[in-house]
């Protein structure tokens, strides 16, 4: 097979997920398999040129790796001949000037999400790069989750008759910093650095809601601050700023009529189910939990009759009455799927939905979540066109 060699300057990865998740498990990975094959007969061999501010980092990267191409400067990055991709997972707040750049270099697009913390920059981003004529992804890691695979073969396959309802659980403690260090960076808990799980999740929820159960035409949301002090990666108490955890109402227009999806995203809550998120979906015909990896289903006819008896210990042992989904498949890492789905994209011309319009709704539907929770009002979310 004829190796097709594409040069990807990837900024961002001296960061936790641009590191593990980007370079380590999808771009280092795919090399390793021995590229990615397409219909036409051609491997995609990705060659990465690393970005970013810090030097010694950068190097360090490249020396752990065999890497021999690396760089602080973004312009020098786009200015290889053989770089046809930009990657950006740098904090929201840096994309807009970087991903224009690259716009303007000629250079496709891949970024993380969120892709803007405005709609009106995720807009501009997108007419941008539509009117230069170069293709553009983000990240929608999510859908290729194994729990969330395996309720997408549950949806195709007719199991819940007609959805009536989806409640999310996400979330687990993240430590204030004092007596133990944070999981997550100070960043995210300053409304002035980008920071915030609204702006965070809802791009994720937005997604998947859309991708699986359909358009989300309201959202209703509360968004709280419930740890208002914190500590920093240098032991410096600072305000958090940001809210830390986001209670939504939204309103789909199903396949089959109407869906109401409920989703809670915190911050500050302790875990008290079997993954960090958990979507349970009520149909007509049967039930489903689906996780990060696993998924349970409860059919109509396996489905038991309660009656509330407050009086009495329950006789049933509910979580025992759902049955496994199979694997039936191997599940590799997301990251590195979607990743070659976009190769693909660019090089062999394959379908592709996840692209800057997708990245601009889910912002859309942070910044209305967020208009919900100040103005205490239901917010109608309309469908999003370029012009």
């Amino acid at each position: 097979m004829e190796r097709r060699r594409i040069g990807i300057a990837m900024n961002g990865v001296t960061g936790r997920m641009g590191y593990n998740q980007h370079l380590v498990r999808s771009i280092l990975a795919i090399r390793e398999q021995g590229g990615v094959a397409t219909a036409t007969g051609e491997v995609i061999w990705p060659e990465p040129v690393l970005v970013g501010r810090n030097e010694d980092k950068l190097r360090g990267l490249a020396e752990r790796h065999g890497l021999t191409r690396w760089t602080t400067s973004l312009d020098e990055a786009l200015a290889e001949p053989d770089v046809e991709i930009y990657f950006d997972a740098q904090s929201t707040q840096l994309h807009d000037k970087a991903i224009t750049k690259a716009i303007e270099a000629g250079k496709h697009v891949y970024a993380e999400k969120p892709l803007a913390e405005q709609l009106d920059v995720a807009l501009h981003l997108a007419s941008a790069a539509r009117a230069a004529g170069v293709r553009t992804g983000i990240v929608q890691d999510k859908l290729f989750l194994p729990g969330l695979r395996k309720l997408k073969r549950l949806l195709d396959g007719g199991f819940f008759g007609r959805v009536l309802s989806v409640r999310g659980e996400f979330g687990y403690w993240v430590f204030e910093g004092d007596w133990q260090q944070a999981q997550r960076p100070s960043w995210n808990y300053r409304v002035q650095d980008g920071g915030g799980v609204t702006l965070d999740m809802f791009c994720h929820w937005d997604y998947v809601l859309h991708n699986l159960f359909g358009r989300v035409r309201s959202v209703q949301a509360l968004a709280a601050t419930h740890i208002p002090e914190r500590v920093d990666e240098s032991g410096n108490a600072y305000q958090a700023t940001a809210d830390d955890a986001a209670y939504g109402i939204f309103e789909l227009d199903g396949a089959d009529g109407p869906v109401i999806a409920q989703i809670n995203s915190s911050w500050a809550v302790r875990v008290f189910r079997d993954e960090l998120v958990e979507f349970q979906v009520d149909g007509t015909e049967g039930s489903a939990v689906a996780g990060l990896r696993r998924c349970r289903v409860q059919h109509r006819s396996m489905t038991p009759k309660p009656v509330w008896n407050p009086d009495v210990a329950n006789p049933l042992d509910f979580r025992a009455q759902w049955a496994e989904v199979p694997d039936n498949e191997e599940f590799d890492n997301g990251f590195k799927l979607q990743w070659e789905q976009f190769l693909r994209h660019v090089v062999a011309d394959e379908p592709w939905s996840f692209d800057f319009l997708a990245a601009a709704r889910g912002v859309q539907l942070a910044v209305l979540g967020l208009r919900s929770s100040a103005e205490g009002a239901r917010i109608a979310v309309p469908e999003l066109v370029l012009p």
